[in-house]
């Protein structure tokens, strides 16, 4: 039963970045989100896990194209079976964030995730919204250790942001949970492009946090702090104890690392 659990509408970007996606083409698939993981495309993967999810009550799926949407059973059969609803990504994730969540009722709370997060699970999602819900905030993040994430899988690359009490990994998993959260998708715009480059995404918040952040005396609370002043929203972190969060499918070796994973 869901008792005194809130209803999230789960908003999933499933575009990809560039026309010649390399994970798509080594799977040799026309979107990166339909390469298979487990035998399965790895977008319905991310639908599974989410309609299992406590919290997750309506889906849906930003992107890919309306081409390669017309040439998919899946997206076509996922969309039949009021699953999900599609609308076709945008420019960039930002703007088809934005996009989507203009469509959901402003009062109802938003889980936003990717297509790629092939080792998505329902309790990694209800985790993350359990806890989001638990905090005083209007945006959260979810956040891994990274000593978390190479300690179970040693061989995986992830971008890592260095606070002083320890370095974090993203988990490409994100809350709305009031109206005024909407203000962060319009923020995101700005720092989207530097996303892989962790001191051009502190310098957008200001000089003073990048040169905390270069000496290493930034804490991840300090920077929750002046996220929330240039969002004009109230932002935190959720800490996940799970490293399989922050594994997403950047690179064909990041594909081939997932197949291991769930083969196992």
């Amino acid at each position: 039963m869901k008792k005194n659990i809130p209803d999230f509408t789960a908003v999933v970007l499933a575009g990809d970045r560039e026309p010649q996606n390399p994970v798509a083409q080594a799977a040799g698939v026309p979107c990166k989100v339909l390469a298979s993981v487990g035998g399965k495309p790895m977008l319905l993967r991310v639908v599974n896990a989410l309609e299992s999810s406590a919290f997750i009550s309506s889906i849906t799926v930003c992107g890919p194209d309306r081409s390669t949407f017309k040439q998919s059973g899946v997206l076509q059969g996922l969309v039949a079976s009021n699953r999900i609803t599609w609308l076709e990504a945008d420019k960039t994730p930002s703007t088809s964030a934005w996009r989507a969540m203009e469509s959901i009722p402003k009062e109802m709370p938003v889980l936003l995730t990717t297509g790629d997060h092939a080792l998505l699970t329902s309790e990694i999602t209800d985790f993350f919204c359990g806890k989001s819900v638990e905090k005083d905030c209007d945006v959260t993040v979810a956040l891994s250790l990274l000593e978390t994430v190479t300690g179970a899988f040693p061989h995986t690359h992830r971008t890592a942001y260095r606070f002083k009490e320890g370095a974090y990994c993203s988990c490409n998993l994100f809350s709305f949970l009031t109206p005024e959260a909407r203000n962060a998708a319009l923020f995101w715009r700005k720092v989207e492009a530097k996303r892989k480059n962790p001191l051009k995404v502190i310098n957008s918040f200001g000089w003073i946090p990048a040169i905390k952040y270069l000496a290493g005396q930034l804490t991840l609370s300090a920077c929750m702090k002046r996220v929330s002043r240039c969002m004009g929203c109230r932002a935190g972190a959720v800490i996940m104890p799970f490293p399989e969060a922050a594994v997403d499918v950047d690179t064909p070796e990041d594909l081939a690392m997932v197949n291991e994973i769930i083969n196992t």
